[in-house]
Order: structure tokens, then C-alpha cells, then sequence
């Protein structure tokens, strides 16, 4: 609980806490306090239903009071002991993040020895061995599917890893850097520089026309001039740069949408895409795994370098 970003929060907490603990040792301390009343003299409260039934005014059995304290002296002493009471981190200093990252070091450890075999493999041959692919695989759709699709096919904003269009390198060794530490991938926004709204959907059309793809021949001309903004990262010839992540647009894999309006939106507002680092999650073992399944998506025969992402 100690990562609120306003002031109020963890006081909200810790009152309504201490004010609940706080709340029922008063109710209990009042009750013990309250004399029998009875109207009649029997120890009973008045109530009477179907002529005999009477409710009576006994006090509450000792065990049970005492098991109330007990819980109350419990939640004061838990309170003291983990983060209960807003930002306040605890005597024993246990946090999730903690108890998180001990459960996977201890999982790592467990796992190790089967991972150990596969260390010294180069990634070429664990696509193929059976074993360390149906590990691969589990790493996956565990881990990577959420965002890639069971099928590694990707879709809007998430690479397709069968086909061979990628936009650091798919060499084993980028791969798993890739994984590693992640990527953070960032177009700028771009209308300004190119100049009007005109320019921009000239722009436009000169990138359809550099795959091949449904454009207006004119302005596609008239937009080639203005592409040498976009020429610093994607090339003079717009086959992109994976140097720094700059997507190939002569092929006919769109990864943020096709046609007009799409390129038009991705060159006004720009675009920033971030794929999180796994080594925090995963040994190097374990990575070395599961790039060579990656690896082997497009590398054993499930090649789908056509596909277009709509």
C-alpha cells in the first residue's frame, strides 16, 4: 500500500482500520457496562411471544468476549507488523512485490536444472528439439500470448512473430535482447514537419505507393519531396531502419492499420509502443528457451511474410 500518489488515500485507510478495531473494542467495553433493566424482576427484557416465549437479558458468555479481545489484540499487533495502515511499510517489512519475487527465485531455483541442458544449445537447435519447444511454448502462451495472440500472429500494435518482418532483427541474438530488455519504440508526431494538411495526406499516399498499395498517383508524387522528413528513420527508399526500430513501408504489413486515414492519424499523432523487459521474470536460461521458440515461428516452415495486419 505504500505506493499511493495522493495524501489523502492512506489516511482514508489507516482511520478507517484503527477506526473499525477501535470501534468494536468500544462496543464491547459499552455492552459489559449495561445493567440488566428487566421490567419485571426475571431477567427478561419484556418481549413475550406465543404466550411463553421470553427473551431474555443474559450477558455475553465469557469464552466469547474473551475470543473478541483476542481478535482485536490481533489485528493490532497484524497492523503493526505488515503494511495495513496506508503507506506504512510494516515492522517485518513484507511487501507483494517481495513475497513475489522470493516465490519466482525459489520457482528459478526448482527449475534450473532443467533449463541447464539446454544453456550451452545454440537457439538454431532447440527450435527443433521437441522438448525445449514444448517449453518454449508454455513460456509463451504463459507470458507472450496476451499481447502476440496463442497463434504469434500479433494483430493492431503487436508484431506478428511467424512471418519474417521485423522491426529490430530476427537474428537469435536480437531476439533475445529483445526479450530481455524489452523495447520502447516511439514515432513523434509528424504533421508539423511535413507541413499542411495537404502535405501530410500527399505523404500519405507516397507511403501506399512505396508497397504497392491502392494510391493516388499525383499526389503520391507530390508527396515524395515532403517524405525526406520521414527519410531520417525509415530510409530514402522507406525500407526502414532496425537499428532504431523504424518499420519497413515498402512491404504489405501494416502494424497500426492500413490505408489513407491510418498513415495520415500515425503521421499527425505519432505512436509509442513498448514491449516490457523480461529478465526481471525470467532467467537467462529460460529466455535463451523461449527466443528459440520465437525464433522457430518463422524459421521452420510457418513463415506468413504476406499478411497484412488490417
Amino acid at each position: 500500500m505504500n505506493d499511493f500518489t495522493n495524501s489523502f488515500w492512506p489516511v482514508f485507510i489507516t482511520v478507517i482500520a484503527l477506526g473499525g478495531i477501535l470501534g468494536c473494542a468500544l462496543l464491547l467495553w459499552i455492552t459489559s457496562k449495561i445493567k440488566s433493566n428487566s421490567p419485571n424482576g426475571d431477567n427478561t427484557n419484556g418481549h413475550v411471544w406465543d404466550e411463553t416465549l421470553r427473551e431474555m437479558n443474559n450477558p455475553l458468555p465469557r469464552w466469547w468476549v474473551w475470543m473478541f479481545i483476542i481478535t482485536i489484540i490481533f489485528a493490532l499487533f497484524y497492523f503493526a507488523a505488515y503494511p495495513a495502515l496506508g503507506n506504512y511499510a510494516g515492522k517485518l517489512g513484507w511487501s507483494q512485490v517481495g513475497q513475489y519475487e522470493q516465490e519466482m527465485a525459489k520457482a528459478n531455483e526448482t527449475v534450473a536444472p532443467l533449463y541447464a541442458k539446454f544453456a550451452a544449445m545454440p537457439v538454431e537447435t532447440l527450435a527443433s528439439n521437441a522438448e525445449a519447444k514444448a517449453i518454449g511454448e508454455r513460456l509463451f502462451m504463459n507470458n507472450c500470448a496476451q499481447c502476440h495472440g496463442s497463434d504469434a500472429r500479433g494483430s493492431r500494435g503487436f508484431p506478428n512473430l511467424t512471418d519474417h518482418d521485423w522491426i529490430y532483427g530476427g537474428n537469435p541474438e536480437t531476439i533475445t535482447e529483445t526479450i530481455t530488455n524489452g523495447r520502447i519504440g516511439m514515432m513523434p508526431p509528424m504533421g508539423a514537419a511535413v507541413g499542411t494538411e495537404d502535405d501530410v495526406k500527399n505523404v500519405a499516399h507516397y507511403v501506399l505507393s512505396l508497397s504497392g498499395s491502392n494510391h493516388d498517383a499525383a499526389r503520391a508524387e507530390k508527396g515524395k519531396e515532403k517524405f525526406a522528413v520521414c527519410a531520417a528513420c525509415h530510409g530514402a527508399d522507406g525500407k526502414g531502419n532496425q537499428a532504431v526500430g523504424a518499420l519497413n513501408l515498402t512491404d504489405n504489413i501494416w502494424l497500426h492499420g492500413a490505408g489513407e486515414a491510418a498513415i495520415i492519424k500515425r503521421i499527425n499523432e505519432g505512436k509509442t509502443n513498448q514491449m516490457p523487459a523480461q529478465n526481471v521474470k525470467f532467467s537467462a536460461e529460460q529466455i535463451h528457451v523461449l527466443a528459440a521458440y520465437v525464433w522457430g515461428l518463422s524459421n521452420t516452415g510457418n513463415s506468413t511474410a504476406t499478411e497484412t495486419t488490417p
